[in-house]
């Protein structure tokens, strides 16, 4: 799975934190993040980088297509 993106996304402001970071243990790498997420919003930005700082995570930049 090095190689396989398995992303967090609509739903995530009713997980909470601690549900999130099990996601990442069990192999979550990446995470919707920002205004808007196609039809549902997106927990706030800076709550996102305070989670992934606390896990110990970073931010990495978008990739282009």
């Amino acid at each position: 799975m090095p190689t396989a993106r398995v992303r967090l996304s609509a739903g995530r402001q009713q997980m909470g934190d601690g549900v999130q970071a099990l996601c990442f243990l069990a192999g979550a790498n990446s995470i919707f993040y920002g205004d808007k997420l196609l039809t549902t919003g997106n927990p706030d930005t800076e709550a996102d980088v305070k989670l992934l700082e606390r896990l110990g995570m970073s931010r990495s930049a978008p990739e282009t297509r």
